[in-house]
């Protein structure tokens, strides 16, 4: 499971808009919307300080959160927030509600573990991270922290694809069409580069022989 649940206090607001917004920001809140469930959208106000900590703290988009709008609470989960591309503030959250029963989409991490007992990294072999994260579907209160990949025994040329990963009950993954690779061991940069180098030199001396 991802960290422990939270919550967030919020305020409703009645006004949208970019002066709104503006306005919100400049007293030190961040405009958010919680939608889903079949129920009308509710637009709210929280506090820039307290989701900026749950962001950096990780976890964020897998993690249930409760909401608490002016009394009323609500399940939610994380599905999208909006970075200022210049000063990298936050400047609006989208919640998604969900309850017990609900059925989610999230990218989940994608860890490591063993690179000391992968001979192919050993022997100067460089892991070649194709996905850093996995979409899945899974339950609501159910969401993975991370999946694990063991890579004890992986030599220079070995993929790793998501049937090698285990997923816990009721956890598939969005693409299902393909066994899909995760990562791969590829020799050294160097020794490609010399490869390389001593093709370009055999093609040059046979082409003096001619």
């Amino acid at each position: 499971m991802s960290q422990e649940t939270y919550e967030l206090k919020a305020e409703a607001r009645e006004r949208v808009g970019k002066g709104s917004a503006r306005e919100l920001r400049r007293n030190g809140m961040i405009p958010a919307v919680i939608y889903g469930d079949k129920q009308a959208p509710i637009s709210i106000a929280i506090n820039t300080n307290e989701v900026t900590k749950r962001i950096h703290a990780g976890g964020f988009m897998t993690t249930i959160a409760t909401i608490n709008v002016d009394g009323k609470k609500y399940q939610v989960l994380p599905k999208d927030y909006q970075l200022d591309p210049v000063r990298d503030f936050t400047m609006h959250v989208d919640f998604l509600r969900v309850s017990r029963d609900s059925q989610v989409t999230v990218a989940i991490p994608v860890h490591f573990e063993n690179e000391d007992k992968a001979p192919g990294i050993k022997s100067g072999g460089v892991l070649n991270i194709v996905r850093h994260d996995v979409e899945v579907h899974c339950p609501a209160n159910a969401i993975p922290e991370a999946f694990t990949v063991d890579l004890t025994g992986k030599k220079v040329g070995d993929s790793i694809h998501i049937s090698d990963v285990t997923l816990p009950k009721n956890v598939s993954p969005v693409i299902t069409d393909r066994d899909f690779t995760i990562a791969t061991i590829v020799a050294p940069l160097v020794a490609v580069e010399d490869e390389a180098t001593e093709t370009v030199e055999a093609e040059g001396e046979e082409k003096s022989e001619d």
